[in-house]
């Protein structure tokens, strides 16, 4: 502690600017959107760690950095601790603090890490940085279960020119280039007096923006079969009523009423969206759900829980129509949302959050496509479209992915919307169309460039109508997943321990 306080006093202007940065970069997500932010917040942090050395003041400058980033960016786990998990106030603020703490500490490594290679300033900035923070970004999509929200790629989603190398090297290739252009601007910057490396930073920033912007009008994947017409359903019902026993006829009447309403093939309804076990949902609602279906020539997609409580019981989609029913059961499961981890030490959340079925069991990870509604459909529920390796799973043999989810667990906050964004990455990533089936919203139809066609307002109930088209093939994504950007940090990381090896005395 006596070592840190002199390095803050002296440091306290950069961490400012660091802090400001960092919470500055969260208008570039959705639903603001500015993508650019991002970039010139990292060009801030990365000028920053430039002018210092030293591996303590670096992790300094990344964690406030990070502090600022990921209190703005995803303080809206606050409201589901609060709010409808039932925890006491101050203790979900601290909770909160505490999860961004942790997130913080990943840009706080990449400051610490580029530090320790005694190159050249212009070397740390050009190449350490661009492929820590690549790195770092990464690791955080899979430790602990992963937690890739706001990975920086995803805000250039879909505007942004280097949106268009999301087929090719997905969001954390992506990501590494958001890194690498905002180290050139750092660079062009901070070699005051020298026009050579300014222009050589102005023609390389342009060069990767010509690049994506000419990838955007590549079709990596072709039209296959019939279009289907789709219908997705929004009921908008509260969280806290969501379970009430009181309150599940009228939800199953809400969306039997809406599925009636609508002619389309394919009938999408949310993730739980019908409140019951399978086992206890009535016989003649099964058998309107399906002859819905087979009236539109096609199916109803819902959500609802599977298995028993006595027993193991699945987060899953279920369809039922003209095709014989086929389900999916989530695979990748939220921790101390959907189950408790080392429960004998952590069972205890059960009893604080009054979260209801927190312990789902996981579903095989090697399920194929559901073949309704005259489409080959990849579903995926919640939290999993966040995970694009794990999407490509079912492809190319799927047509269409379908997500499912239930947000209002996040209140109006940014969370709906920068679920959305995710969707629309592995759109990109996949080059097929993406509909988002939500109790609250952002429920949408996404096409294969990650546009979004249509949505409905958040924290509206309706039904979200339109056409979709199935796509055939693989983009280079699909066929290689994070596999080329790993290889190529790593080849890049034993070329910089070589390196930093030779310069040691």
């Amino acid at each position: 502690m006596a070592g840190i306080l002199p390095a803050v006093r002296r440091l306290s202007f950069p961490l400012l600017l660091s802090l400001s940065a960092g919470a500055l970069a969260v208008a570039g997500f959705a639903p603001l959107g500015y993508w650019p932010l991002p970039v010139l917040s990292l060009a801030v942090l990365f000028g920053l760690l430039t002018r210092t050395g030293s591996r303590r003041a670096g992790f300094l400058i990344g964690l406030v950095w990070g502090w600022g980033f990921f209190i703005a960016g995803v303080s809206w786990v606050f409201v589901s601790l609060s709010v409808y998990g039932g925890m006491a106030t101050w203790l979900a603020a601290l909770a909160t603090f505490l999860f961004c703490t942790v997130l913080a500490l990943f840009p706080a490594a990449v400051g610490a890490l580029q530090a320790r290679w005694p190159a050249s300033p212009a070397w740390r900035l050009l190449l350490v940085m661009p492929l820590v923070w690549g790195a770092t970004e990464w690791v955080r999509g899979w430790l602990f279960t992963g937690f890739p929200w706001l990975v920086a790629g995803y805000s250039q989603v879909p505007a942004s020119p280097l949106a268009g190398y999301a087929p090719l090297v997905g969001v954390y290739g992506v990501s590494t280039l958001v890194a690498l252009i905002a180290a050139l601007l750092a660079w062009s910057v901070t070699t005051r007096g020298r026009h050579a490396p300014r222009a050589w930073a102005v023609v390389a920033i342009v060069a990767l923006g010509v690049g994506g912007q000419a990838l955007h009008s590549v079709d990596w994947t072709t039209p296959d079969g019939a279009p289907t017409t789709v219908a997705l359903l929004q009921g908008n019902i509260p969280q806290d009523l969501k379970w009430q026993p009181e309150v599940a006829h009228a939800t199953l009447e809400t969306y039997a009423r809406m599925a009636m309403a609508s002619p389309a093939q394919l009938i999408v309804l949310p993730e739980t969206a019908l409140p019951l076990f399978e086992s206890d949902l009535p016989d003649a609602y099964r058998d309107g759900l399906a002859s819905i279906g087979r009236q539109n020539g096609g199916d109803v997609l819902t959500g609802l829980p599977t298995g028993s409580p006595a027993g193991a019981y699945y987060n899953s989609v279920i369809s039922f129509g003209a095709a014989p029913s086929q389900r999916y059961n989530k695979v990748h499961l939220v921790p101390f949302g959907e189950y408790i981890p080392l429960k004998a030490i952590w069972g205890w959340v059960i009893e604080v959050l009054h979260i209801p079925l927190s312990d789902f069991a996981r579903g095989a990870v090697d399920q194929r496509p559901l073949a309704i509604g005259g489409q080959r459909v990849a579903a995926n529920i919640c939290y999993e479209d966040a995970f694009g390796e794990e999407i490509i799973r079912q492809l190319p043999e799927a047509s269409v992915l379908v997500n499912v989810s239930n947000l209002a667990w996040f209140g109006d906050s940014f969370a709906p919307w920068q679920h959305a964004q995710m969707s629309q990455m592995r759109a990109l990533e996949t080059g097929r169309m993406m509909l988002r089936a939500t109790n609250t919203g952002v429920t949408a139809i996404i096409d294969a460039k990650g546009r979004m066609l249509a949505s409905l307002p958040p924290f509206t109930a309706g039904s979200l109508s339109g056409e979709i088209q199935g796509y055939a093939g693989s983009t280079p994504y699909v066929r290689w997943g994070n596999a080329p950007v790993l290889a190529l940090w790593g080849v890049l990381g034993i070329g910089l321990l070589i390196a930093g090896f030779r310069r040691r005395p």
